[in-house]
């Protein structure tokens, strides 16, 4: 008896390739919702990595009475510097590292020698290859080690969020603002741009809740600098207050108290790890090629203090404000609602934001 075998009939080239052509649609229309769920889940990580800031800032408050400086020369008295060694002391990150799980680090941190400050080794050896977490937002693809690590260190990292420093004159309609001064011209290193000292993180700050008399659920204390910005060539480059020497620095100082407008007005009058507000949120394109121009524009390599907010968030950036509180700030907010936004005490009405 002669047995059949039944036929099998198998897929064509065509067949294979229009499932392999379903699939792949279905694979284009499900990326952008896993995408969207991974933003969503970072942002969250932002936001709450803003609001663990916002607990130190208000722990420093309570043991000191004031919030940190923005940064500045590291020698008691508050401030003083008298010659020798590296008059480039703390930011605000360093003084809130007791309050962020840093207070070992804090601890080996030199804050009180002659020779105190970013170029320090013995401050450099203590932030080598530290990372605190809540230092950087997740979305961020900005390189997490600075560029120039200071002495005695590899690997300082580098922050994401922002102190703010307040707002250029003019920004602010009907009211005008006399703390700043501008620093040198040249377009490199080393100018700075303008800085202010109307907001709450400026060099040589004792900013105390009382003096923020426009409320504090209504002023700006930290925001971000978390993405890359464009020059004209279409070059990226990771210009922000903190990528060229990690969160260690912030300002410096020859004795006295150098607060703006008196903050080495016409000299290297940089502001690290903080920012004065000049431009729109998000403008991230159509900067001068490397190396910038930091005293025409304050947005250059090393370092400029009017770098815009920005992040990797679609629309705008996340921000803390003084009261422990974190929103999210949308980039069509007007330079004007901005500028009051950073200002502790323009005594002008803010509308929604």
């Amino acid at each position: 008896m002669i047995r059949r075998i039944p036929f099998r009939r198998a897929f064509t080239l065509v067949e294979l390739l229009v499932v392999i052509a379903i699939i792949g649609i279905l694979v284009a229309l499900l990326l952008p919702a896993i995408q969207a769920a991974r933003e969503a889940a970072r942002r969250t990580q932002c936001i709450n990595n803003l609001k663990q800031l916002g607990i130190a800032l208000q722990n420093h408050h309570d043991t000191y009475n004031r919030l940190p400086p923005g940064g500045s020369c590291d020698r008691p008295p508050f401030g003083n510097f008298q010659g020798g060694g590296n008059h480039w002391g703390g930011s605000w990150l360093a003084r809130i590292l007791p309050y962020v799980e840093g207070g070992a680090v804090y601890e080996e941190i030199d804050f009180t020698s002659g020779s105190s400050g970013w170029g320090n080794q013995t401050s450099g050896r203590a932030i080598a290859n530290v990372v605190i977490p809540s230092f950087a937002c997740p979305s961020s693809p900005l390189p997490r080690r600075a560029v120039g690590s200071p002495p005695g260190s590899q690997n300082a990292m580098t922050a994401t969020y922002v102190g703010i420093s307040g707002a250029v004159d003019g920004l602010i309609e009907g009211f005008n603002e006399t703390r700043t001064n501008q620093g040198g011209g040249s377009a490199g290193c080393c100018s700075g741009g303008i800085v202010s000292g109307g907001g709450v993180l400026f060099p040589f700050s004792q900013v105390r809740y009382s003096d923020i008399t426009d409320g504090t659920s209504n002023v700006m204390a930290v925001s971000e600098h978390g993405d890359y910005l464009i020059t004209l060539n279409d070059s990226r480059v990771p210009w922000a207050s903190g990528h060229r020497h990690g969160f260690l620095i912030g300002a410096h100082g020859d004795g006295g108290n150098r607060q703006p407008p008196n903050y080495f007005p016409g000299g290297d009058a940089r502001t690290f790890n903080q920012t004065t507000v000049r431009w729109p949120i998000n403008q991230k394109s159509g900067w001068p090629n490397s190396p910038g121009n930091c005293g025409a524009l304050g947005v250059c390599d090393n370092i400029g203090n009017n770098i815009p907010l920005n992040s990797a968030h679609p629309g705008g950036v996340a921000v803390l404000l003084c009261d422990g509180a974190v929103r999210f700030v949308g980039q069509d907010i007007s330079l004007d609602l901005l500028g009051r936004l950073v200002t502790r005490d323009a005594g002008l009405p803010l509308e929604q934001f």
